[in-house]
């Protein structure tokens, strides 16, 4: 019974001693050990094995059971020991805790007496200071009325001063004295309240007013305005005099400077009245001449009268500019009939040389206008042809044709501060200049025509490729002379026009020069006269453009293509140009996509041209009996034949389109899209065909394949891979086209093989192209039904609703089914006739 309760006992005591792994690693690591029965996993079935491992081994286990007793007997010692020792250990923390106590009351009393000796050695040291305080505010309040005094005196001795030398006109004294006495004044901001220093403040107010009063009437005896200068003047007493009133009220200066300025131009008016022969536009040479002499004599006669700092020599080219933009504007309304295109170039031209000169003498600190102070920014680096500094060789010589004035080389300095100072006042009369400008383009453009009329066609030259029309060259260099000439006159809305009768005359040139020339074709594709149908009645060839009307479509091309590249440069100038707030008015949108279509017209052109060469080859081609071929031998006929075409005109579009060679490879595209398709539909024509003749035909569609994969680069010297595009497309088409025939090739028995064939080898299957390759085979109406009904049964189910794009595509016609209804319609009006 007691070995069952210790049982018992042992297997609550494992249930209560269950520790986490967290607390058992720390156990080992403070108290390692090897003895198994401080392992955590302790097995006893395990430990008594090891104890006894085979039976003989039973025999000592009295002796084992001693050993493990003793071993109990220990650790019970030991508990017994350390549960004993642990209660004194709180007999002693509360001891300690205790003892710890009493001191922090020990060390808080010796604080407290700290800090009031502290407190009684800080009222000792202030009862000490307090003394030697009140000493320095005496010290500073007698400091600072000993200052004041001195201020006081001195600006009561400089008043009486200041007027005295006011009375006798020492104005060299009184510029020293005032600035000293107005810096003692401020001192005494604080003190107006004092009935004498107020009594001081306005008399130094009174003194600055006499003095004002004095300087101006001195200047109004110097320099009268009704009156000559006199000869000599007291240049001394006015240079002192401008010092002064650098000090007094600013508008004692302004009146200074306008009195004098106002004196120094009365002559110009008098010279350059309005009913004077001077003062019209073909003799403003003179007034420009003229203020440069006086300028010249300004700085000989009072440049050292004036402190530098008024930069007065500029203040009186300034003023001039501002009259000289009032009298010309003035006289310019009055006379408007009278302005000529040459007259005002000449005026303007003039006038922006002036311009120049000031903007190399002065800086243009003294102008008030902010219109006028406003500095262009430099355009951004670009590889723009309209961005050349320089005028090309081209427009140097078209300017001298002109016999244009002073034409400068380069554009005028986009930070000149004078720009527009003086010419701001033809703005309102440019329109003189843009309608003459129009007016030229258009004999320009008249004169084009007539040139190439004269002229015909350019001749063919395989060798350079094709050359762009002298006249589009000759038309951009015109239009970058008016562009920068009249960036020069303004860059507001004078521009913006200009802008405008560029866009008219490019449009102009896209209809007269490059449309209105290029070759005309007798029918559209697909179209259907009676001469063609008797032509055709007869055996005769389709007609075709001579060599000189290809070269002429490339010519035509390759001029738009230049011509678009040229006006998106021309836009991209002009809003350099323009003023930032009209840069949104500038697109010349329209007229690149009037280009755009002229290229793509004359594609279309050369692949009509090819197309149609070939196309009595393939109607050969649908009227060959093919149910009749016994043997299968080389090309056919019209293979041959449609090859002779591609060689004879591509290599003279290659050559001629050299220079623009994505336009080549975009005919290319385009002839293949359309032959391709064209080819396929003759091919469904072809019944009945027998085995024979399918291999034939095959065998042809490859031949064709092979010649249309190298037709970028056929006959040329240099073999170059054809472009990824193109080949696509090619191998695309002609891979359906070689697709209709496997099927027709292969035999239509087993149904179900023949039609999941069918499916599988044409990814575009429909019933209507299974119907076309039935025919081909030549199988009857009975046997067609019944194939079709099993190829609607296999054909995968169309979506419904408006995504089911394949059920509308069987009943929206497509371009073989309109090319079949024009071929029934040729034969009836074939048996008519």
């Amino acid at each position: 019974m007691m070995e069952e309760e210790e049982l018992e006992f042992v297997e609550e005591l494992e249930a209560v001693l269950q520790l986490t792994p967290d607390v058992q690693f720390a156990i080992e690591q403070v108290f390692p050990s090897q003895d198994p029965l401080d392992r955590a996993d302790f097995n006893a079935v395990e430990y008594i094995n090891t104890l006894f491992p085979t039976e003989q081994s039973l025999a000592n286990i009295d002796e084992v059971v001693n050993k493990i007793r003793l071993k109990i007997r220990r650790l019970d010692d030991n508990i017994r020991t350390v549960v004993r020792g642990q209660t004194n250990v709180g007999q002693d923390g509360r001891q300690a805790l205790e003892e710890a106590q009493k001191a922090i009351q020990q060390l808080f009393g010796k604080i407290k007496d700290i800090k009031d000796k502290a407190e009684k050695s800080e009222q000792m040291v202030k009862e000490i200071t307090r003394d030697i305080k009140q000493l320095d505010h005496a010290k500073r309040h007698l400091t600072t009325s000993i200052t004041t005094l001195n201020h006081l005196h001195m600006l009561a001795g400089g008043v009486d001063s200041l007027e005295a030398m006011t009375r006798r006109r020492q104005y060299g004294e009184v510029a020293n004295l005032l600035q000293g006495v107005m810096n003692v004044l401020e001192h005494f901001h604080k003190y107006m309240g004092i009935p004498q220093i107020r009594q001081l403040s306005e008399r130094v107010k009174a003194a600055q007013t006499e003095l004002g009063q004095q300087i101006l009437a001195d200047f109004e005896e110097a320099f009268p305005s009704q009156g000559t200068k006199r000869p000599g003047g007291p240049s001394n007493v006015l240079r002192d005099a401008c010092l002064v009133a650098n000090i007094l009220d600013p508008r004692i200066k302004q009146e200074i400077i306008k009195k004098f300025i106002k004196q120094h131009l009365s002559e110009y008016l008098v010279l350059f009245q309005e009913n004077q022969d001077v003062a019209w536009l073909d003799k403003i040479d003179r007034r420009y001449a003229w203020i440069k002499r006086q300028l010249v004599d300004y700085e000989e006669k009072y440049g050292r009268m004036f402190p530098r700092e008024w930069y007065m020599t500029e203040r009186i080219a300034v003023e001039f500019c501002h009259v000289t933009r009032t009298e010309l504007a003035k006289i310019m309304r009055t006379r408007a009939k009278e302005i000529e295109v040459k007259l005002l170039l000449f005026a303007i031209q003039r006038t922006t040389n002036f311009e120049g000169f000031l903007a190399k003498r002065f800086s243009g600190c003294t102008l008030t206008d902010g219109t006028l102070q406003k500095k262009l920014e430099s355009p951004p680096p670009s590889t723009n042809p309209f961005l050349e500094d320089e005028p090309a060789p081209e427009m140097e010589e078209l300017a001298m044709e002109k016999g244009d004035l002073d034409q400068p080389k380069k554009p005028k300095a986009p930070d000149n501060p004078f720009h527009g100072i003086v010419s701001k006042c033809f703005e309102p009369h440019l329109y003189v200049y843009i309608e003459s400008q129009d007016k030229n383009l258009g004999e320009l453009i008249d004169r084009f025509v007539a040139d190439f009329k004269a002229q015909g066609p350019p001749k063919p030259n395989t060798d350079e490729g094709g050359a762009v029309l002298p006249s589009c060259a000759d038309l951009f260099v015109y239009y970058k002379k008016c562009m920068v000439q009249c960036s020069q006159l303004s860059t507001g809305e004078p521009m913006i026009a200009l802008t405008t009768i560029f866009q008219k005359y490019l449009r102009e040139y896209a209809w007269k020069i490059l449309s209105g020339n290029l070759p005309k074709t007798t029918s559209s594709s697909g179209g259907l006269t009676i001469s063609s149908l008797l032509k055709e009645k007869e055996g005769s060839e389709v007609a075709k453009f001579t060599l000189e009307e290809l070269c002429l479509i490339c010519s035509i091309l390759s001029t738009a293509e230049y011509c678009l590249a040229t006006t998106q440069q021309l836009e991209e100038k002009l809003k350099e140009k323009v003023d930032v707030s009209l840069i949104e008015r500038i697109n010349l949108t329209g007229e690149m996509d009037t280009f755009s279509t002229v290229i793509s017209s004359s594609i279309q052109l050369l692949v009509q041209d090819l197309d149609a060469a070939c196309d009595p080859a393939l109607t050969a081609m649908s009227k060959m009996q093919w149910q009749n071929v016994e043997h299968v031998g080389d090309q056919s006929p019209y293979v041959t034949s449609v090859i002779l075409h591609i060689k004879q005109n591509v290599p003279i579009i290659r050559d001629n389109l050299a220079s623009t060679r994505k336009y080549f490879t975009q005919f290319c595209i385009k002839f293949a899209n359309s032959f391709i398709p064209k080819f396929i539909t003759h091919l469904f024509k072809c019944k009945p065909i027998s085995m024979v003749g399918a291999e034939q035909l095959l065998l042809d569609t490859h031949s064709l394949k092979m010649v249309l994969l190298d037709l970028p680069s056929i006959g040329s010297q240099v073999v170059r891979k054809a472009p990824a595009s193109y080949t696509k497309i090619v191998v695309k088409g002609m891979t359906r086209a070689e697709m209709i025939l496997k099927v027709v090739m292969a035999p239509h028995e087993p149904l179900v093989v023949f039609v999941d064939n069918y499916i599988k080898l044409l990814t575009d299957c429909n019933t209507e192209t299974f119907q076309k390759i039935l025919d081909m085979k030549g199988l009857k109406r009975s046997e067609q039904s019944s194939m079709l009904e099993l190829l609607r049964q296999r054909l995968p189910t169309p979506p419904s609703g408006p995504e089911g794009s394949g059920s509308l595509s069987l009943l929206a016609p497509t371009p073989e089914q309109e090319s079949s209804r024009i071929r029934k319609l040729e034969k009836l009006i074939k048996k008519r006739l």
